[in-house]
């Protein structure tokens, strides 16, 4: 008990000498001991890539998982994974949420229909992208990523440790120099102190002797800063690397996407100009648009094309927009293909059309009858 007594007085006194020589030295009160030009340059070094690396990382991070709010979960999640040394799950991306939404949107609206069909596609294409995306993370969260965070909670930590250190052993040896000195000067007015200049001389080297060793410990982890230089260069081509076989491959899907929605047949893709020009079809099943003609007189015109088969089922294109006017018709969007059949005395202007799970009568004017 008395020896942690001593103990703790003896560090409080310790701190307490440091502390008076420290602010000393910011009063200019006391000499500082400087180290040497290539030590500051070390040290001044090491704090600037320690700043950039932090700043780096912390950007690296942000720009692989962007969403802030999942970041910090994220987080959180990859700290318990990795304190019970266990695999971090992979986790969907926004890519492949976006991709899974376009398929079951699909799903409702018909994989039939213009829109269904190519939201398929287009879905199987963000489902690619986000797979490609989540590559690109985990692969540069282990070459990019780790590195940087090992050395700011590894290298940099113990660099901080032994600067510390080397700085508290060089205000001990201040402090022991400030003693001589004030030894040597009481020396010259009684011969009584010489006893004090010998304890304070003793006390100076072994204080000068500590410094050097911690001086030299700290200069060869500063020095250490180029190694880490070229290891984070490795790392950053990594980086570039995985970034641009990322987007190369980002490229690549959108391009067949491209190529396969450029191939689909006529029929099966939207005609934006047809969508902005074709007039409106709400009027009754016996007026049509305007340019359309009547029924009977488009019977007349092109009896051949909207004559149903008295029999069988067959595909049709819609040519214009049509609005049903009550729950036994079925509305048409333009440019659609639907299935068309004929019942025995239908009236012959009409025809049953079934979409999906919808079924209800059209106006075969309002279609092109498909072989």
């Amino acid at each position: 008990m008395d020896f942690n007594v001593k103990k703790l007085a003896s560090g409080a006194g310790l701190f307490f000498t440091r502390a008076v020589q420290f602010t000393e030295e910011k009063l200019g009160q006391a000499e500082k001991t400087e180290l040497d030009a290539h030590f500051e340059n070390l040290m001044s070094r090491a704090d600037c890539t320690k700043l950039w690396t932090e700043k780096i990382f912390r950007q690296t991070e942000v720009l692989l998982q962007p969403n802030p709010i999942d970041h910090t979960g994220a987080r959180i999640e990859e700290f318990f994974y990795e304190k019970l040394d266990m695999k971090v799950p992979s986790r969907v991306t926004n890519p492949q949420l976006l991709g899974q939404y376009m398929q079951d949107a699909a799903k409702d609206f018909g994989p039939g229909t213009p829109y269904g069909s190519t939201l398929i596609k287009v879905g199987e294409c963000e489902r690619r992208l986000g797979a490609a995306e989540r590559e690109f993370l985990q692969t540069s969260a282990i070459s990019f990523l780790t590195p940087l965070r090992n050395f700011l909670e590894g290298d940099w930590r113990t660099i901080s440790k032994e600067r510390r250190l080397l700085e508290n052993l060089r205000l001990d040896l201040d402090a022991c120099k400030a003693r001589l000195k004030k030894a040597k000067l009481a020396e010259a007015k009684a011969a009584l102190w010489t006893e004090e200049v010998e304890k304070a001389e003793h006390e100076l080297r072994v204080a000068q002797t500590e410094f050097d060793r911690q001086a030299e410990v700290t200069r060869l982890l500063l020095e250490g800063i180029s190694s880490t230089h070229v290891n984070h260069l490795r790392c950053l081509h990594e980086f570039v690397e995985a970034q641009a076989a990322y987007y190369k491959m980002c490229h690549l899907h959108m391009q067949d996407l491209q190529k396969d929605l450029a191939s689909c047949d006529d029929d099966m893709l939207p005609n934006a100009f047809t969508l902005n020009s074709a007039p409106s079809a709400a009027a009754a099943p016996g007026s049509s648009p305007e340019g359309a003609g009547s029924p009977a007189e488009t019977d007349t015109l092109n009896i051949e094309e909207v004559q149903a088969p008295a029999t069988g089922t067959r595909k049709a294109k819609v040519l214009y927009d049509y609005d049903a006017a009550d729950s036994s018709e079925l509305s048409l969007l333009a440019d659609e293909l639907i299935t068309v059949y004929t019942v025995p005395g239908m009236d012959s202007d009409w025809l049953i059309g079934e979409r999906g799970n919808q079924k209800g009568k059209v106006p075969v004017t309002y279609l092109e009858l498909l072989s």
